[in-house]
């Protein structure tokens, strides 16, 4: 059965391997996925996950896993950008679970979320390698803006609220 609730600390870890489970299938990075993780670690590219807390749940955020049958399948996450504007982050589901409508429960908790506590806007940013991600968030009423984060190579979307 299908739940999706807020992460617990002692789920990080396990939210970390899916979402570098389904990035090296898709990016095709070099090496193993071990050697991914270990250099994604070592980068400090999960801070905001280490630190969910303050990074998610006291920055007027909130971090949710799904789960099936107690395992961590996927993941999806909001944070403070400003006064009016989330960050859609860490949004990743196994491949297997897709086309389930799993991801659309995960967005639609987290734009309820979000209209609660005052937010007009969510932006994200997503790699140009993740099409089908691209098309899902085009599909239920994202469009693409310039980047917001430095990172040309990338795509940045918006929706209103």
């Amino acid at each position: 059965m299908i739940q999706i609730r807020p992460i617990q600390p002692h789920e990080i870890p396990a939210a970390k391997h899916i979402i570098l489970s389904v990035a090296y299938r898709i990016y095709g990075w070099k090496g193993s996925l071990e050697d991914s993780i270990r250099h994604f670690e070592e980068t400090g590219e999960f801070h905001d996950m280490d630190e969910v807390q303050s990074h998610y749940f006291y920055n007027n955020g909130l971090f949710l896993a799904a789960l099936d049958d107690g395992k961590i399948i996927g993941s999806g996450a909001i944070r403070k950008w400003d006064a009016t504007t989330a960050e859609l982050k860490r949004m990743w589901l196994l491949e297997e679970y897709h086309g389930r409508g799993i991801g659309y429960q995960l967005i639609t908790r987290l734009f309820v979320f979000a209209r609660t506590h005052g937010y007009k806007h969510i932006i994200l940013q997503t790699g140009s390698e993740q099409s089908r991600a691209v098309r899902f968030y085009e599909r239920i009423g994202f469009y693409r803006i310039p980047t917001y984060n430095n990172q040309p190579d990338e795509i940045s979307m918006e929706i209103d609220l």
